[in-house]
């Protein structure tokens, strides 16, 4: 079980991969000067990738769940906690696809693939 903003959107499985984060800096240097001067520019954030299976009994519910999924591309940040306690805030939600849909059961199976991308840590 995977909560987005307390919602609990994603149940069953689902993996969670966190890159490291990300610095950036200037470096310049001088005509006459021997070396550079470096400007550490701070943190960048870092991608967070959620791959997992939703499950719906109909294809009309599966459509509301990719709905309300898809809400969340809207620039804005919110906070991903997985049932293990992890807690990851101030995601930006950048990208939501399914990548195969298939019957089985009682009902529809659809993998996807979200990647957010963590603008403070």
């Amino acid at each position: 079980m995977v909560k987005l903003d307390g919602q609990v959107l994603f149940e069953g499985q689902a993996e969670i991969e966190a890159e490291a984060v990300k610095r950036a800096s200037v470096e310049r240097s001088a005509a006459g000067l021997d070396g550079v001067v470096s400007i550490d520019l701070g943190s960048r954030g870092r991608k967070i990738k959620q791959k997992g299976e939703l499950r719906a009994a109909s294809r009309e519910l599966m459509r509301k769940r990719f709905e309300e999924i898809l809400t969340f591309l809207d620039g804005k940040v919110h906070t991903l906690e997985t049932k293990e306690g992890d807690v990851f805030e101030d995601l930006r939600m950048d990208s939501f696809k399914v990548t195969n849909e298939e019957c089985s059961g009682a009902g529809l199976v659809a993998d996807y693939e979200i990647e957010y991308m963590q603008i403070r840590v």
